[in-house]
């Protein structure tokens, strides 16, 4: 078992008359995503700024954060690394999500997948960790349900990422496999989230995780209108 370890570094809560401005940019943010990235004529301007969002989104999560210790610095290098590592190798081979490849609207790639993927999995994770941690329920349990959330948020992710070029599958529908690995990978995650001991607790965490339903439900609506 890995000690806790304060780290003193941004360890206070954010102050409540700046945790409400945050509440209202973030959730300006999405609807401006939604809004900017269906309406054709302003996709030129918005979709630069998708990359941008994904790691304001995560900054902003994490300042929400109260206990910096070893614990969830490592949790925190461990869901980057294997969210990323895990794409490269799904990337290359097909054996771990299907045949897909990544297009330019994620920005910079590294070994042909966007570096903010690791920074997706990461925000994603501890989000929805952080929403389950609030049931009634063991470790476990909430590491399942957290994944099953995970998987729901990508079934609504996939028409919106093909629509904007995220990735495109090589195959003519998107295959089963990936959804199972979504949830493996997340569910194993989760299990290490709530193994290491820091405070799971996130103010924030609920209302990004709604903002993501929120971005990628409407999305698709749009989508198949």
């Amino acid at each position: 078992m890995i000690t806790q370890q304060s780290i003193p570094v941004r360890a206070s809560l954010v102050a409540p008359a700046t945790q409400r401005i945050i509440y209202v940019v973030l959730s300006l943010m999405y609807l401006a995503g939604v809004i900017g990235l269906q309406v054709e004529v302003l996709q030129p301007f918005f979709r630069p700024l998708i990359p941008l969002n994904l790691l304001s989104s995560l900054g902003l999560l994490l300042l929400f954060h109260t206990d910096w210790n070893r614990s969830f610095l490592l949790y925190c290098l461990t869901a980057f690394l294997v969210g990323f590592f895990v794409e490269v190798a799904g990337v290359h081979t097909g054996l771990i999500f299907g045949s897909y490849q990544y297009g330019p609207a994620l920005g910079w790639k590294l070994w042909e997948v966007p570096l903010v993927i690791g920074n997706n999995w990461l925000m994603l994770t501890y989000a929805c960790g952080s929403v389950c941690d609030r049931l009634p329920a063991p470790a476990w349990t909430k590491a399942i349900v957290g994944a099953a959330l995970m998987v729901g948020l990508d079934i609504l992710i996939e028409p919106v990422a093909i629509h904007l070029d995220f990735w495109s599958w090589n195959t003519p529908a998107i295959p089963l496999q990936n959804y199972v690995a979504w949830y493996v990978v997340s569910a194993l995650l989760l299990l290490l989230f709530y193994r290491l001991p820091f405070i799971k607790t996130n103010k924030l965490a609920p209302l990004l995780l709604l903002l993501q339903f929120f971005f990628f439900g409407l999305s698709t609506l749009f989508i198949f209108w």
